[in-house]
């Protein structure tokens, strides 16, 4: 059975997005396609991970009993794809998938197996990254009949032709949009006001939108 390469396994509280509170159990994957600009995750695979075969990874995960749900973050765990077809079915827990939303035929051969989809929206005036609409576009049409949200981190540079294109995005897909300022520590990047202000920006075109900023700094805990 082949082994994969988890970055950590731990215990926390959900601090994004509409289940901010949660105890959930964190398995980090190792990897990512993405380099956004804002990141601040560690989850090299060169060092510093231990490595899982489904069924290990799956006794592991299903040996925890007061939690809300498993968290499958990273990096992308879409990545491990094969490895998540094997282990999955191992688990009675309830899946929440933490993904960059980018790949879609990935995400179509898990499906059956993810209750929860938290799905980020990467814009280029945060991230750096050019063109992802069209990769979001196609993810969220595959994810009909999950529960899923979207994930928007902003900074002070969010364009009107992004506010646009995530509006549109909602819905077309019906899902709700959760705007995320960048932080630096515990600190918003932007101001209250400001913050506000994007969030009536989107409000005027899509009304499934909030604001959460990551409350898991606020109450340092990872």
């Amino acid at each position: 059975m082949n082994k994969i390469k988890i970055k950590e396994i731990f215990e926390s509280i959900q601090g994004e997005g509409p289940y901010v509170g949660y105890k959930q159990l964190f398995v980090r994957f190792c990897n990512c396609n993405l380099k956004c600009n804002y990141c601040d995750t560690e989850f090299s695979s060169d060092n510093d991970y231990i490595e899982y075969d489904a069924c290990e990874l799956a006794d592991a995960v299903n040996s925890y009993n007061t939690i809300h749900s498993v968290s499958l973050t990273g990096g992308e765990p879409l990545l491990a794809v094969d490895f998540l077809k094997d282990f999955l079915p191992r688990t009675d827990k309830k899946i929440y998938l933490e993904t960059n939303a980018t790949l879609a035929d990935k995400f179509e051969e898990v499906k059956p197996f993810i209750d929860i989809v938290s799905a980020d929206i990467k814009l280029e005036s945060s991230t750096g990254i050019k063109d992802s609409i069209k990769f979001h576009d196609k993810f969220f049409d595959k994810c009909r009949g999950i529960e899923t949200f979207a994930k928007i981190v902003f900074n002070n540079e969010i364009t009107d032709e992004e506010i646009n294109n995530c509006c549109e995005l909602g819905k077309k897909y019906g899902i709700e949009l959760v705007l995320q300022p960048v932080m630096e520590n515990d600190k918003m990047t932007v101001t209250s006001e400001y913050a506000a202000h994007i969030l009536d920006k989107f409000l005027e075109m899509y009304e499934k939108v909030r604001l959460i900023p990551q409350v898991h700094k606020f109450l340092d805990v990872r």
